[in-house]
């Protein structure tokens, strides 16, 4: 098999020649730009500037040869750019006020304040920090006002003004065409035009939206009937143009899980949002047959997972199973066979960021080895590898899953 095989074999739940990996097939799926240089360094390649692909996570869109060098069957098309291939004219130098010999897409947005901080927008990165936040994440609470609630007339208008154009569709279909045709890896889509805007704190925040689902359940329904019928539009004209040069499309980004249980109830999502997932997971089924959705999901959502599964989805990510208090068997075993698991290689808040090496390869073999089972699987760490992971454990981590595949190869 070639990658791209590996990996469709594995989403189709097949049991591909080998174990598939990824490393920055999505935004929660990479590694920190900070962490980049000293894995490139192990992986003894050239250095390199960090092509800073998401500039708010601080995430490091990998070249083909750091690829080539794990063993990853996955490359990334995201807003424009690509892990596939080098685009140089498309980057600019930026150095982060000295921190980081880096290169990002639009370095104007960047402000350095003068005890170091650098400000992007409404975000902030102080001298001791690797990512940007903002105050409160952006989502202050006050229980003594009145909740903001959606505006139905605005947001009308908004999305009237939001035209997928022919132009812009043409860029994508172009630059996903010459994706596939450099490489045989997996392409994995990510951009905002293929994704349902729906989400469990996508409107106000994960401290307000849950309660006006309570409170306000019609009027949320009729918010997500607006989003999902715009959105349903737009799959319609992008999707039969890039559906023979990608595989697997970034379809929601919606974190259910705390640490330890659920933000909203099981009754919450089959009422207000499995309604709109099907319907959209249906459609892209439709106009896009081979190719499989994606659901990135945080916590403790194992409660879910038959939900998701109702609601059309081909992949779960990340596979938190350290959060809540089912183990990964018990994850991989409800799974099995009905919904594909990507990530999950092992506990990214205890054994990757407080282990050996040693600890993590230990770990990783024995998790990688369970969830691989029956195929339905797919490589890579408990969501991004961190700015104080080491390189030696990166590499113990993929070479773990990669004892799996050989070990497997031998039975």
């Amino acid at each position: 098999m070639n990658s791209r095989d590996r990996v469709m074999a594995a989403l189709e739940h097949r049991q591909p020649d080998r174990v598939p990996k990824d490393l920055a097939g999505m935004r929660s799926t990479g590694i920190a730009a900070f962490a980049y240089p000293k894995l490139v360094q192990a992986l003894g390649l050239p250095p390199r500037v960090t092509r800073v692909e998401d500039t708010g996570q601080m995430l490091a869109l990998p070249e083909p040869d750091v690829l080539d060098a794990l063993g990853i069957d996955v490359v990334t098309i995201c807003d424009g750019v690509t892990s596939a291939f080098v685009e140089p004219h498309k980057w600019r130098r930026f150095n982060f006020n000295g921190r980081l010999d880096a290169a990002v897409r639009y370095p104007s947005r960047f402000h350095i304040e003068e005890d170091g901080t650098i400000r992007r927008g409404n975000t902030i990165m102080p001298p001791s920090s690797y990512v940007f936040d903002e105050l409160h994440g952006g989502q202050p609470l006050n229980l003594n006002e009145e909740l903001p609630k959606p505006d139905l007339k605005k947001l009308r208008a908004q999305l009237a003004r939001r035209p997928l154009t022919d132009k812009r569709i043409k860029e994508i279909r172009e630059h996903a065409r010459r994706v596939r045709e450099s490489s045989d890896r997996a392409v994995f889509f990510n951009n905002g035009a293929a994704q349902m805007p729906i989400g469990i704190g996508n409107f106000a925040g994960l401290a307000i939206f849950p309660i006006l689902c309570i409170t306000e359940p019609d009027l949320i329904a009729e918010y997500h009937e607006l989003l999902t019928a715009h959105r349903e539009g737009w799959f319609r004209a992008l999707l039969p143009e890039i559906a023979p040069y990608v595989d697997v499309i970034m379809m929601a980004a919606d974190d259910w899980g705390t640490q330890n249980t659920l933000i909203a109830s099981p009754k919450v999502y089959r009422n207000l949002f499995l309604p709109y997932y099907r319907r959209a997971n249906n459609l892209v089924h439709e106009l896009a047959p081979g190719v499989k959705t994606f659901l990135h999901c945080c916590g403790a959502v194992y409660d879910l997972i038959d939900l998701f599964i109702e609601s059309g989805f081909d992949i779960l990510n990340p596979v938190q199973w350290s959060a809540g208090k089912r183990s990964y068997r018990e994850w991989k075993d409800r799974a099995r066979g009905r919904i594909a698991l990507w990530g999950g290689g092992v506990n990214a808040q205890v054994t990757l960021a407080l282990g050996t090496a040693d600890d993590v390869a230990r770990q990783a073999h024995e998790v990688v080895s369970y969830l691989n089972q029956d195929g339905g699987y797919v490589f890579c760490n408990i969501h991004n590898i961190l700015a104080e992971i080491t390189p030696e454990k990166v590499v113990a981590l993929y070479r773990a899953a990669d004892e799996v595949s050989d070990r497997m190869s031998n039975e």
